[in-house]
């Protein structure tokens, strides 16, 4: 054995000691001719503190996104009071809006968090979707207004508090990243139950105003959330493929898998967003007046909980391939979104599908993160997380707006639910072309029976000389290339 395996060996048997006895502090490792190599403490008080504020944020911000639904049946029932022969297609757009903004600023919300820091990042969005919905109790129903301060001020402060949030994950959590992250991702489902009856109990006692107030104040606890987001890896190791002033990383387009991720995955979203904004009217005009049109979106919520707890765990078995999950996932929702016209006048059916469809969201929502540090590591994740909901920023906006206008020119939902599920079937059934990208690496196996070293076991040892053998396993340090499976080979003896 070489002088290079020689030390990862031994410092390999120091982290296990350090696990043993408790120790969760951050740890740099270095060999000989090497970068250091950042690990993630992986636990500790202030690692599940930043899961906990990271938990909030998103569930903060997506119960409200998630629930405007009720708002698009009460600006719709105001416009049609107004005799507003448009009344679906305009409310929707608000909540379009917010969703499209959401997305469309989430590659800037990258590139400044990288520029500027963490904290920095979501203090400000903090602040600025707090300040839209302030100013959006003084619209009332000024539905112009409106897409101003609560679709684009509101979508804004949102994109630059949610991208930060997911990616502050990967400087606390590593070898359970897929579980910390569908825990914390789990915060939209656990808000979407609550906030969908207490924004509909808002707009009958306090009126749209103060609805809007509460919510304000709701939101601005994300600023104090945004003070605990403390990066523990500061100073990257690397700086190769990065320019315009070290903020924006190129060398994640270079990455063949995670584009034709990148760009399947938005494809398949352009139906994801219509059944949480237009269910609720669906219901009251396709079932009898005792049928409760919020309670198919609260349970979305609560079986995308589940489903986002479960797929999390699951996703950090040995040899389970998350892409393929998420395929499966994106497969199902479009089958099920197809369906839904289906249970009209069945309100049990219907029951049935959101149950369903809210368990495959789970398992979607949950991989999105623990894919992106798969695919491009540690360093390229937070902007590969923004990009991706960049390019996610369109068809979100466009499915909910185009649903409405089929509803305003067909008085039925029959044909916007059907079109809504032909995107995420194609995507998910084009997203096997993943596999037909040639990697210049083999992807570490995530069997934990298997030794780190094994891989360069099974490499041409006339090609790995000394400290070589380890910058081509790492580049250099963890989590830094784009063909390295991100979960680490575990030893059987580190958990207790």
């Amino acid at each position: 054995m070489d002088d290079a395996q020689n030390n990862l060996v031994n410092t390999h048997s120091i982290d296990i000691k350090n696990m043993q006895n408790g120790t969760k502090s951050p740890k740099k490792l270095s060999d000989a001719g090497n970068e250091n190599c950042f690990v993630p403490p992986d636990g500790g008080t202030r690692a599940w503190v930043v899961m906990i504020c990271s938990f909030f944020c998103n569930g903060i911000l997506f119960g409200i996104i998630n629930s405007s639904g009720v708002f698009h049946k009460e600006f719709s029932r105001y416009l049609e009071t107004m005799k507003d022969s448009e009344a679906s297609r305009k409310a929707a757009l608000v909540e379009s809006l917010i969703m499209g903004t959401v997305f469309i600023i989430s590659p800037v919300a990258g590139v400044l968090t990288d520029a500027i820091g963490l904290r920095t990042t979501t203090f400000l969005g903090g602040a600025i979707a707090a300040g839209g919905l302030f100013l959006s109790s003084f619209c009332d129903y000024n539905i112009e207004a409106l897409y101003f301060t609560f679709g684009i001020m509101f979508g804004l402060g949102g994109a630059l508090a949610y991208t930060p949030s997911l990616a502050i994950l990967g400087h606390y959590f590593k070898r359970n990243l897929g579980v910390v992250n569908g825990i914390v991702t789990a915060g939209s489902s656990t808000f979407t139950v609550i906030m969908s009856y207490f924004i509909d109990w808002l707009l009958k006692n306090a009126k749209i105003a103060w609805t809007f107030r509460v919510l304000a104040v709701l939101v601005a606890g994300i600023m104090g959330c945004a003070l605990l987001f403390k990066p523990l890896n500061t100073k990257s190791s690397s700086k190769k493929g990065v320019t315009f002033s070290g903020a924006f990383n190129i060398s994640i387009w270079k990455n063949k898998r995670y584009v034709i991720w990148a760009l399947l995955v938005p494809f398949s979203l352009f139906g994801y967003f219509v059944p949480y904004v237009h269910m609720p009217k669906f219901v009251e005009v396709g079932f009898s007046k005792d049928a409760d049109g919020k309670l198919p979106v609260t349970l979305i919520g609560i079986t995308s909980l589940i489903g986002r707890l479960l797929f999390g765990y699951i996703a950090d078995l040995p040899r389970v391939d998350r892409i393929l999950l998420q395929q499966m996932s994106i497969l199902c929702m479009g089958v099920l979104t197809m369906l839904i016209p289906a249970s009209e006048g069945s309100f049990p059916w219907l029951v049935v599908i959101s149950l369903a469809m809210g368990l495959f969201d789970g398992c979607f929502i949950s991989l999105l993160g623990p894919i992106a540090f798969e695919l491009c590591g540690q360093d390229g994740a937070t902007q590969a997380i923004g990009f991706l909901l960049g390019l996610c920023s369109m068809p979100l906006t466009l499915g909910p707006f185009l649903a409405g206008m089929l509803y305003d020119q067909t008085s039925s939902y029959e044909k916007a639910f059907i079109y809504a599920g032909i995107p995420p079937i194609i995507g998910a059934i084009l997203l096997f072309s993943v596999r037909c990208v040639k990697t210049s690496r083999t992807p570490l196996s995530n069997d934990p029976s298997e030794e780190p070293l094994q891989y360069h076991k099974n490499l041409n040892n006339e090609h790995l000389k000394g400290t070589h053998a380890l910058d081509i396993r790492t580049n250099g340090k963890i989590c830094s290339s784009d063909t390295v499976d991100d979960r680490p080979e575990e030893e059987p003896n580190i958990r207790q």
